[in-house]
């Protein structure tokens, strides 16, 4: 064990545990998601004091169960909602520029299966109708892929669409069912490291704002005289008196309201589940390109590659308890037998699946028959402070992954307002986490990549492994494994170094193992992970945090029986 090991890194977390008692904050989020992360980034670098806290992980709600897509919304053209789908363009654009670590194009295939079919019923649905269309044919499409590109064109880094025949699709992808009568092929984009995303945006409002403060797994336990009171998993308590709460709790945000004393019934979510494959054969057919389609039912559904998995998804249907969600036996069925109709050249069965994943979307309580049809556009309704509650709540409803920083633009301008304070900054072109300063082309990657082995002692290849995966951040990753003593990595999943997931574990506000493998890296989400990877790491973090081996056991046991149970991984 050398000297990095036995140092005692300062955790992030040291601010939590400096607080005072009854100490002034400008505004107190609840819910480390994307928009309470994205929130706080923005109003840190304002000049406010935050408070963000999270009963869980961050990110490890709603926004660790996404589609893992950073899109425009084409489907919403057909609801009427034009202005969700250019401010959607426009921020899959801007992600493009300021997270280029996480966030990549993804070129995206519609099978098309008539000419002329689904036109009235679009009409229809645009004008209010719940039934939504089926069968859309290749001039609706052509019409709908035209405006998604007139919505994007603002920042535009990505080609417009195109359309072909048949046999021209049937020979770019010959695994397709061969009653398409065409194809039609748009960018969007994904993101590869959606957990980690939501971290930074923390890590960026904290180093922003030095007074601002950051705690997961904690838990407000009373609301009194507009003193908020919370727990710590430890044990550890403090009390905070806001200017102004914002409520970005998610699928929870009706139980914090009510824990505030506001009551409310704004939640009315739909659940989402995911599938991921290892099918090589799939994987190759795709060729870096997503598929999104129609299945037998009209539903949307998509398949693409995600590091080396076939992401399969999702599902839509109401629900609305979050803390029991999971893929369902029924869904996997759907979402097999939904690709195996779309390429029956390509097996596809249940034992490929490597990992499943669930999560509640936080959209507004609603009648519609059909949840597909709930709109994905977002508010954030005020609850104006009364005789025991002297703040405002803002409760952050709807939105999707790729508008949280437009969302909380709007929403830091009302807060800014309501505080009398003015915006100093701008986050339209703000880089995030290891998107700062990220090469821009490959000379200047090459350049980077020496530089930084130079200084580290890692090869080449090392180094582009750790930029991939934490982008310029990486630098700080690379001397902490440069100074390791030896070279050793896990078990079995050989590409991450124990150095590594030592630096994670002192820097990177990890509380239990689960944090390690589910959300600051893709261990569990690719399947790659195995008992004995996390018996290692298990070890490192009980050095780290100074577990016990009770402690450390418990984190391996729960660990497991979650990624078993929930996830459907085979470890």
């Amino acid at each position: 064990m050398n000297q990095l090991q036995n140092e005692t890194s300062s955790h992030p977390a040291d601010r939590l545990t400096a607080l005072g008692n009854e100490e002034d904050f400008d505004v107190v989020i609840f819910g480390a998601g994307i928009n309470g992360a994205g929130l706080f980034r923005d109003l840190c670098a304002q000049g406010l004091r935050c408070l963000i806290i999270d009963k869980g992980d961050f990110g490890s709600g709603t926004s660790a169960a996404p589609s893992r897509l950073i899109h425009g919304g084409l489907k919403y053209l057909e609801t009427g909602e034009f202005g969700l789908v250019a401010q959607s363009t426009l921020e899959r654009n801007l992600l493009l520029k300021n997270a280029p670590h996480y966030v990549t194009p993804l070129p995206t295939l519609i099978p098309i299966f008539s000419w002329f079919n689904g036109i009235t019923a679009a009409l229809r649905t645009l004008f209010g109708s719940t039934s939504a269309p089926r069968s859309r044919g290749a001039v609706l499409i052509k019409i709908g892929l035209a405006l998604y590109d007139f919505y994007g064109s603002r920042d535009r880094v990505m080609p417009r669409h195109s359309l072909v025949g048949r046999s021209r699709a049937l020979k770019e992808m010959p695994v397709l069912t061969k009653s398409i009568v065409a194809a039609g092929t748009y960018y969007d984009a994904k993101i590869s490291h959606p957990e980690r995303l939501v971290l930074e945006l923390i890590e960026d409002g904290l180093a922003t704002s030095e007074t601002s403060v950051a705690a997961n797994y904690t838990t407000m336990t009373s609301a009194s005289g507009g003193l908020l009171t919370f727990q710590t998993q430890k044990g550890g308590t403090f009390s905070v008196r806001p200017k102004l709460v914002v409520n970005g709790a998610g699928p929870w945000i009706d139980h914090v309201n009510a824990a505030l004393g506001a009551p409310s019934k704004m939640i009315g979510g739909t659940k989402g589940s995911h599938i991921l494959l290892q099918n090589d054969e799939l994987v190759r057919s795709l060729a870096g390109r997503m598929v999104y389609f129609e299945a037998d039912d009209g539903r949307i559904c998509l398949v693409f590659d995600y590091l080396g998995r076939a992401l399969v998804g999702s599902t839509d249907t109401k629900a609305d308890n979050p803390d029991t969600v999971r893929c369902e036996q029924d869904e996997v069925d759907y979402l097999l037998a939904s690709v195996s109709a779309l390429m029956p050249g390509v097996k596809v069965d249940r034992a490929q699946i490597v990992y499943a994943y669930s999560g509640i979307r936080p959209l507004p309580a609603s009648d519609a028959s059909i949840a597909g049809l709930i709109s994905r556009d977002h508010s954030a309704p005020v609850t104006e402070p009364d005789q025991t509650r002297p703040f405002a709540i803002m409760s952050l409803i709807g939105g999707k992954w790729t508008t949280f920083r437009g969302f909380a633009e709007e929403v830091a301008d009302t807060v800014l307002k309501r505080l009398e304070r003015n915006r100093s900054v701008s986050t339209r072109s703000m880089p995030i986490g290891g998107g700062r300063n990220f090469p821009a082309d490959a000379g200047q990657r090459l350049q980077w990549l020496t530089e930084t082995s130079a200084a580290s002692g890692l090869d080449l290849q090392r180094v582009d492994t750790l930029l991939s995966r934490y982008g310029t951040r990486a630098s700080e990753v690379a001397r902490h494994e440069g100074a390791w003593s030896g070279t050793e990595r896990l078990p079995d999943s050989q590409d991450y170094s124990l150095a590594e997931i030592d630096y994670i574990v002192r820097n990177e506000f990890v509380e239990h193992l689960a944090d390690v493998v589910m959300r600051r890296t893709t261990l569990a989400v690719t399947g790659s992970l195995t008992i004995s990877d996390l018996q290692a790491i298990a070890a490192i973090a009980a050095r780290a945090r100074g577990w016990n081996s009770e402690r450390t056991e418990k984190e391996i046991d729960e660990t497991a029986v979650q990624l078993k149970g929930k996830n459907l991984m085979r470890i």
